[in-house]
């Protein structure tokens, strides 16, 4: 099993999008995925669960099958282990499940903030960073899952530290503006910072009852998106950002995360079809095909043709439009999967 993280500390870069859409498409290719939302504004339990969402949580056999409950006994200091979580399976995808978010997990975050940074202080507390992985593990393999896709907030608490520490590899979703300049550049500084505090602290955590995992992530690749195109290709000032932010990937990004041994090798990367920007994509905005595709909660490439509710060369544009997006998230999923064997 492989545990892939998509985090960006700026948000409004489609993360939840992108963790579904992704999962969703790797499940398709005939691989058992698990959803993970680690995200307190639950956004990709929504996504997944649609009309449901309300009652998932209001039903008293499922209003406690969430990542929050799911590791309470770790933080409450509860005399039981952490249990395997019972994971809501897709009506449109049955290889597809979902570890369900809740909006009160920041709630665990000042006593996590406290293991990370005096983790010698008390046994009970070098068992809270391990716990999130022994959750995940635990549902993961109840249900055989091959593959787990986990979806954070935009910041950088403790929380986004801890899963993307536990997870194999991450991809960074981002757009092309400023701001995602910004914050490529700030993320070239804080991952290995964060993969530095594992390499120097994972020993004190050996003896918990859920001991962090071995080795650190490594990066798979960024995912520019939401932008307009003309004539087949992005519109000129969102061709400058892109290039930009290549710039900064090829020339901050790589080189910090190859000194913190973030990166697979070059045969690897050749072997998955990605080169050596490690850009896997350039994802065009949805424009029509998204709220069809919310109204449903399966993906844009997901759609039927009585879903997308149009006629004549409507039909045709839009059944075009989806092939589009289904070849780009098919050829991600492929390039994400050859890279992890």
């Amino acid at each position: 099993m492989k545990k892939i993280v998509l985090f960006n500390h700026k948000g409004g870069v489609s993360k939840t999008t992108s963790t579904f859409y992704l999962g969703w498409m790797v499940a398709e290719l005939g691989y058992k995925v698990l959803l993970v939302d680690a995200d307190p504004q639950c956004n990709l339990t929504a996504l997944f669960l649609g009309e449901e969402f309300d009652s998932y949580y209001d039903n008293p056999d499922t209003c406690e099958q969430n990542i929050k409950d799911g590791v309470k006994p770790a933080f409450t200091g509860a005399p039981k282990p952490i249990e395997a979580v019972a994971c809501k399976n897709s009506p449109r995808n049955p290889n597809l499940y979902l570890l369900a978010g809740h909006m009160n997990l920041s709630e665990y975050e000042a006593n996590l903030t406290f293991a990370f940074t005096a983790s010698q202080a008390m046994m009970t507390l070098q068992s809270l960073p391990g716990s999130f992985n022994d959750l995940i593990e635990k549902t993961a393999n109840a249900i055989d899952i091959d593959y787990v896709f986990i979806d954070l907030n935009p910041g950088l608490s403790t929380i986004n530290q801890d899963f993307f520490l536990i997870s194999d590899a991450f991809i960074i979703p981002t757009n092309p503006d400023t701001f995602s300049l910004m914050a490529i550049k700030s993320l070239s500084q804080i991952l290995p910072r964060w993969v530095s505090w594992k390499n120097n602290n994972i020993s004190e955590y050996v003896h918990s009852a859920y001991p962090l995992p071995v080795g650190i992530p490594k990066f798979i690749g960024t995912l520019p998106q939401r932008f307009n195109i003309r004539n087949g290709v992005p519109t000129k000032p969102f061709r400058v950002k892109i290039d930009e932010l290549q710039n900064i990937v090829d020339n901050i990004l790589i080189p910090e995360l190859q000194k913190a041994g973030m990166l697979f090798s070059p045969d690897q990367y050749n072997q998955a079809g990605i080169n050596s920007s490690c850009k896997l994509s350039e994802i065009k905005d949805f424009q029509g095909l998204a709220p069809k595709s919310l109204g449903v909660n399966v993906p844009v490439f997901a759609l039927t043709d009585e879903e997308l509710e149009t006629k004549g060369a409507a039909l045709e544009a839009q059944r075009s439009n989806r092939e589009v997006f289904r070849e780009i998230y098919s050829t991600v999923a492929n390039m994400i999967i050859e890279l992890l064997r």
